[in-house]
């Protein structure tokens, strides 16, 4: 059983919550979760699926970056794209700290986060209004003669034309 399981079992932790939350076992539907009216946010370890997920769904995002890439798409989701505020580990250390892996966030520190991505204030209602736009952005890119939708057209194409030219070259 692993550590997570155990401590649902001694915690009673699903019978506590079942009138208000709920728990999934195995891989999550995201982005079904995701497209929900009822998120308010997102708290992710920036993966680029997770990112582009959110992005796509038009919702603000905790990050909680671990490792690789997923501080760069950290980035991207608040400094660039300014629809995410930081939680993790980059929120309390300062560069150059040779303890960054013992970094812990207290309870506190979540809920202070969690609260300022959800309320108007802090730039909360910007952050949401953004996200919702890139969402819909997103979402056009997707319909035809959107630039997504265009693009998988055009490889579609190159694919069809490269076979093509193969087929070609290999009957003369």
């Amino acid at each position: 059983m692993s550590e997570i399981e155990q401590w649902l079992i001694e915690e009673n932790f699903e019978e506590r919550v079942k009138d208000r939350g709920l728990i999934i076992r195995g891989w999550a539907p995201q982005v079904m979760i995701l497209s929900h009216n009822a998120i308010g946010g997102f708290m992710t370890h920036c993966g680029w699926n997770s990112t582009i997920e959110g992005i796509c769904s038009g919702v603000p995002m905790l990050t909680w970056p671990h490792f690789a890439e997923q501080f760069l798409n950290e980035v991207l989701v608040v400094d660039i794209l300014k629809i995410g505020i930081r939680i993790g580990v980059m929120s309390s250390v300062t560069w150059g700290s040779e303890k960054t892996d013992e970094v812990k966030i207290k309870r506190n520190e979540v809920e202070k986060k969690v609260l300022e991505l959800l309320t108007e204030g802090g730039g909360g209602l910007e952050r949401r209004l953004k996200a919702s736009e890139l969402g819909k952005m997103a979402k056009m890119a997707m319909e035809e003669g959107g630039s997504s939708y265009n693009n998988i057209e055009l490889l579609i194409h190159e694919i069809k034309e490269r076979m093509h030219r193969n087929k070609d070259k290999a009957q003369t």
